[in-house]
């Protein structure tokens, strides 16, 4: 039976090229895999038969499929047992070139890069004289291992560096290093739960979360396995051996210019005592803990977090500003420009880790100056099935959009532009409008808040099937 990419697969009764496709597709793609220390290896190679046979023999000695991944989980659900590392492989559109693969990946955004001039002004990126050193100069492949322990990581790691011939070289080297709260959730190092909201791929996965308010599901996060698997036209049986289009983007944050951020706007409101910590979520749509600003005004006690929650009793931003982040990246059928299922296309897989260390507790009560103000940030990750209608259009058309989201309004009453995403847009920065009585009426113009999260490198992959890489040599 062919892959249906039009919905959910169900892991566990998948049979025909399903199956096969989980035996020849790589971790982390259709699930996230425990990398709270992770290392990401960027590469480029100089003799095309040492780096075929260095790829195939990750393939043959290293890396395991999605299968035995999800494997694995359940295994660890039902008694502990251990997982073995994720290993996962991603070359650039160079990298296919270098080897001399003539299917390459066709996705167009693919085929330029991200640090193409033409990709930068689409996103408004940095010259890439900014970057990092090692992102300035030609990738070829990026190789991931992560784990939850240091120890197995790095075991792991090393041996992928033992393997690897002397004709290549690792331009540079990114250390994940997870974040998590009091109550053991995932945070970034601005002190909130980060990933929380996620397409859904795996039917298993979608009957776990079954959040629902009095009896009803109102967000349905899955999505079809079209939304981030393609077709590897360069393996042996591409009806079977999929990929993803993978994004790599290093995001440097200023926590001490966020946290004061944070400050100058509830000072602005006139926000007091307790209620200060809702200017924080008026920037990023939630609170720290991960409440959604537009279901509760205080930060609650739910565990796991909810994502069972819509924009539909908050038309008109009067509880959640239309700038937040996450109804900047994903407006749940809120944005006033294209229908919930076509708006829904844009979301991507995302996989992020922390990186950076820091003596400060990030959910501490702490003094803007206590917080450090660079060398920590967040290594973006996400899998796309289109970088063109994913990536590309939630950085561009939303989140770097003032106009986003499209606002209805009855003349004469002026047009609403409601600015940049405060947290990863980019470009030049507005005064915004908040609402000061959550669900009232008393709104306030306020300052822009400055950028805190600078891009210092990145690049796109496509992380091929296994028998792709297999085949190599």
């Amino acid at each position: 039976m062919a892959v249906d990419l039009t919905t959910t697969l169900s892991w566990k009764s998948a049979t025909g090229d399903a199956s096969t496709m989980l035996d020849e597709l790589q971790p982390n793609i259709l699930k996230p895999h425990v990398r709270d220390h992770l290392s990401a290896l960027f590469l480029r190679f100089t003799n095309v038969v040492e780096a075929r046979v260095f790829l195939a023999t990750l393939a043959k000695q290293q890396m395991k499929s999605a299968k035995q991944h999800l494997r694995e989980v359940d295994a660890f659900k039902a008694d502990a047992t251990t997982g073995t590392p994720y290993v996962g492989v991603g070359l650039t559109a160079s990298g296919y070139r270098f080897l001399g693969v003539r299917k390459a990946p066709a996705d167009p955004s693919f085929q330029r890069g991200m640090r193409a001039p033409e990709t930068r002004r689409t996103l408004t990126d940095p010259p890439r004289s900014t970057f990092d050193p090692g992102y300035r100069d030609e990738l070829h492949a990026v190789v991931l291992v992560g784990d939850a322990t240091d120890s197995a990581m790095t075991a792991r790691r090393n041996e992928i560096l033992a393997l690897l011939p002397d004709s290549a070289t690792v331009l540079t080297e990114e250390i994940g290093l997870g974040r998590i709260n009091a109550r053991g959730e995932s945070i970034e190092h601005f002190g909130y739960v980060d990933g929380r909201s996620q397409p859904l791929f795996l039917g298993e996965d979608l009957d776990a979360e079954k959040n629902t308010t009095d009896g009803i599901n109102v967000w349905n996060p899955g999505a079809p396995l079209g939304q981030v698997l393609v077709p590897d036209a360069a393996a042996p049986n591409p009806a079977a051996h999929f990929g993803s289009y993978f994004v790599f983007r290093k995001l440097e944050q200023n926590v001490r210019r966020f946290k004061q951020a944070e400050s100058d706007l509830a000072d602005t409101l006139g926000l007091r005592g307790t209620d200060r910590e809702r200017a924080g979520a008026m920037i990023i749509g939630r609170f720290e803990d991960g409440t959604p600003l537009t279901t509760q005004r205080e930060d609650g006690a739910e565990s796991p977090v909810s994502n069972n929650f819509t924009y539909d009793s908050d038309e008109n931003a009067t509880k959640c500003p239309y700038q937040a982040h996450i109804r900047k990246t994903n407006p749940r059928g809120s944005g006033g420009v294209e229908e919930l299922p076509q708006e829904r296309q844009h979301l991507m897989a995302r996989r992020g880790v922390p990186y950076g260390e820091r003596a400060d507790d990030p959910n501490a009560d702490l003094p803007p100056s206590a917080r450090p103000s660079g060398e920590v940030g967040l290594l973006f990750m996400a899998f796309n099935a289109s970088l063109g209608n994913q990536f590309e259009f939630t950085q561009a058309n939303w989140a770097n959009n003032p106009a986003f989201p499209r606002v209805r309004t009855v003349p004469p009453a002026p047009p609403v532009v409601p600015g940049l995403d405060p947290v990863i847009g980019q470009g030049t920065r507005t005064p915004s409008d908040y609402v000061v009585d959550w669900g009232g009426k008393a709104k306030q113009t306020a300052d822009p808040v400055p950028q805190a999260v600078t891009l210092k490198g990145g690049d796109y992959f496509f992380m091929p099937s296994l028998a792709f890489l297999r085949a190599l040599a």
